[in-house]
């Protein structure tokens, strides 16, 4: 295969990626430098609406959906050792994708589109926002289309063999996105379009909420499995160690992809729309979640532990120590795992009803989002990228050193910032404000946590720019040392010889979902059409 290809195909997704992220930093320590009204000089509104939305829609979207078609088509072509399937379209996916990044960055950074990453009517955006947007959820689902091809090909051309790890969990990845961003495709064809083109006077803001809901949970682990592909596949590798075992790591892909799907009520449960019921099913639902997060902590860290003990540690804690903590991918899983374990508690909070009330719609919400997506998710694109850059680039990293010091100052900045935001939450502090400054005395109580914020933005702003200056100085350096290493992926401790279909096939699991989604989402959609619901006329639009 032309490997070539491959490479630059990852290269180009995964640098688009990290330019937004980059880009959403700076305007992230602007927002808590505004937000905190410490300096008047900042205060705008405005300047704050749009920078925080585009601030999301770049992490949330730009990042994370580039990152992982790059990494998902490196993983598919190197796993399975055979070239991408189509490489045309697969191109032509990307520049779509591009394409409707760019245009919706327009309305974005002119303060057209500032509906935050979550663009609930009845507050609406420039109609080109709602292009841009459709036409990268259209881009990736190319993406999602070469990944299911190529995994039916291999096993049509390999028949009884077992799917190589890393692409069965991105081709159930792929399957997760193409369920779950059909809800914002939904409510973009139907509603968010024709409403802004001036076709329809009004929109029911309840059912656009609820088809969000489709989208809005399932997209987290959209973002996370990535992370967890590499807790599988190459943390064990990096420390010199073995899968503990591979057919629970397939079933962790399993039920984190077909339970995450038919759940997201929990973020409606203010709402009046829908009933009690249909909360309390999709909030068990959401701890269901749990136990594939759990199944995944004990998997990887008994791989960590077989591979301290080879190292010679000793006791019951001693192999923590004995463990390779100057490799980027170790350093990243142990502290992803230490995020995860804080930002897990918190959405077991934001799960539970009663304690939902308490939080909802304060600063608590942001800081749980933060430690896990811009934490322990985030932290092993990071990682990721330090393995993978210079095989794409053929140049050694810059400095391992430098990317041991990033990886910290990450982990660091990201849990000086969340905790602050968390107890704000407690304290009563509102979310999706552009100023807490009250003048009252309750709000005193908030500007030490505040300053707390700005501190930990400054840190991570910090620690991304040097994780940028590390890929160029890697890429375009002047070094002439050339790198010859290839992808490897870890190997079981137990070698798999026989697995059955259900863990080897993505069809059976794909008709679970279908089932799963017409009980949580039937009902709750199609009342909408019958009942008299709560349209936007009701919330005073």
């Amino acid at each position: 295969m032309n490997d070539n290809t491959e490479r630059n195909l990852a290269l180009s997704h995964m640098w688009v990626a990290f330019i937004a992220f980059i880009l959403a930093c700076f305007m992230g320590e602007y927002q808590v430098l505004e937000r905190s009204g410490f300096i008047e000089a900042l205060d705008s509104p405005a300047m704050y609406f749009a920078s925080v939305s585009t601030h999301g829609v770049l992490m949330a979207y730009v990042l994370t959906t580039f990152f992982i078609m790059g990494f998902g088509y490196y993983t598919a072509s190197t796993s399975l050792k055979v070239p991408i399937w189509n490489k045309q379209l697969a191109w032509g996916g990307f520049w779509l994708a591009l394409l409707g990044v760019i245009l919706a960055a327009i309305p974005l950074l002119s303060g057209l589109a500032s509906v935050l990453y979550t663009f609930y009517p009845p507050v609406q955006a420039d109609t080109m926002f709602y292009v841009g947007a459709t036409l990268l959820i259209v881009g990736s689902w190319v993406w999602c289309g070469i990944m299911i091809v190529m995994f039916l090909q291999w096993k049509e051309a390999n028949p009884g063999e077992t799917v190589p790890l890393a692409m069965f969990a991105t081709t159930m990845n792929a399957m997760l996105w193409l369920w779950t961003s059909a809800g914002v495709a939904l409510e973009s064809l139907f509603l968010l379009l024709p409403w802004a083109f001036g076709w329809v006077d009004t929109i029911d803001v309840g059912l656009a909420r609820t088809l969000f809901a489709w989208t809005l949970h399932p997209i987290v682990y959209f973002w996370l499995i990535p992370a967890y592909t590499a807790y599988y596949v190459f943390v064990p590798k990096h420390a010199g160690s073995y899968l503990f075992s591979e057919e629970a790591a397939r079933a962790a892909f399993i039920v984190l992809v077909v339970f995450s799907l038919p759940i997201g009520f929990h973020h409606l449960y203010m709402d009046p729309e829908q009933a009690s019921g249909w909360k309390m099913l999709h909030g068990v639902g959401t701890f269901v979640v749990a136990i594939p997060t759990f199944m995944t902590g004990f998997t990887v860290i008994a791989a960590l532990e077989i591979a301290g003990r080879l190292r010679g540690g000793k006791g019951l804690f001693g192999w923590i120590g004995s463990l390779p903590w100057t490799n980027t991918m170790v350093l990243s899983i142990i502290l992803s795992l230490l995020m995860l374990i804080f930002g897990g508690f918190g959405g077991i909070v934001n799960a539970s009803y009663a304690m939902n009330a308490m939080i909802h719609n304060t600063a608590w919400v942001p800081g749980h989002f933060h430690l896990i997506f811009a934490g322990t998710t985030v932290i092993m694109y990071f990682s990721i990228a330090y393995y993978l850059w210079p095989i794409l680039t053929k140049k050694p990293i810059y400095s391992n050193n430098l990317a041991l010091v990033q990886l910290w100052t990450w982990f660091i900045g990201m849990s000086i910032m969340t905790t602050p935001w968390h107890v704000l939450g407690l304290l009563g502090q509102p979310r999706r404000i552009s100023s807490v400054v009250y003048n009252n005395l309750m709000t005193l109580s908030w500007e030490p946590y505040e300053l707390l914020m700005i501190m930990g933005g400054l840190v991570l702003l910090g620690s991304a720019c040097l994780f940028i200056y590390l890929l160029v100085k890697t890429q375009f350096g002047s070094t002439t040392e050339v790198f010859e290493g290839e992808v490897e992926y870890a190997e079981t401790y137990h070698p798999v010889k026989d697995l059955p279909d259900y863990l080897n096939d993505i069809k059976i699991w794909n008709k679970v979902i279908a089932v799963l989604m017409l009980v949580s989402f039937g009902i709750p959609i199609l009342q909408f059409f019958f009942l008299d619901t709560y349209d936007s006329s009701a919330w005073g639009y």
